[in-house]
């Protein structure tokens, strides 16, 4: 956009299409590569060097992050866990709910920003 007064008058429109639909890939790449890390993370075996200490609290861990799963509205719960849990496509899962695509992503969005501010709450909680 910085480069907008550069286009030509009779080519701005071409020009502003492009520069939004290179920013959507890029949004799309980014959202790609936390997914897969994500995915990666939870596929990561425990340490054997782990303590007992730090096995109790990742189970406590995934105990409450489940808990706050059963909080989140039905529609939500049920994307996540189609998602998570059976490990579908956004797209099966849109034509499985009946939902639009962008339905369905705006919902996984909600929850996890949900999940994410209960979990930061928590973590704040716990350090008083």
């Amino acid at each position: 956009m910085e480069a907008g007064h550069t286009a030509r008058a009779d080519t701005l429109k071409g020009w502003l299409f492009r520069v939004a639909y290179n920013e959507a890939m890029l949004a799309g790449r980014k959202r790609q590569r936390r997914d897969r890390s994500l995915k990666r993370l939870a596929e990561t075996p425990v340490s054997e060097s782990a303590t007992p200490e730090e096995l109790a609290s990742l189970q406590e861990s995934i105990r409450e992050v489940r808990e706050r799963i059963d909080d989140l509205p039905a529609e939500q719960q049920l994307v996540v866990r189609k998602r998570i849990y059976e490990d579908k496509t956004f797209k099966v899962i849109s034509e499985e709910v009946g939902a639009p695509l962008g339905t369905v992503l705006t919902r996984m969005r909600a929850a996890l920003a949900k999940l994410h501010r209960w979990l930061a709450d928590k973590d704040r909680v716990d350090e008083r």
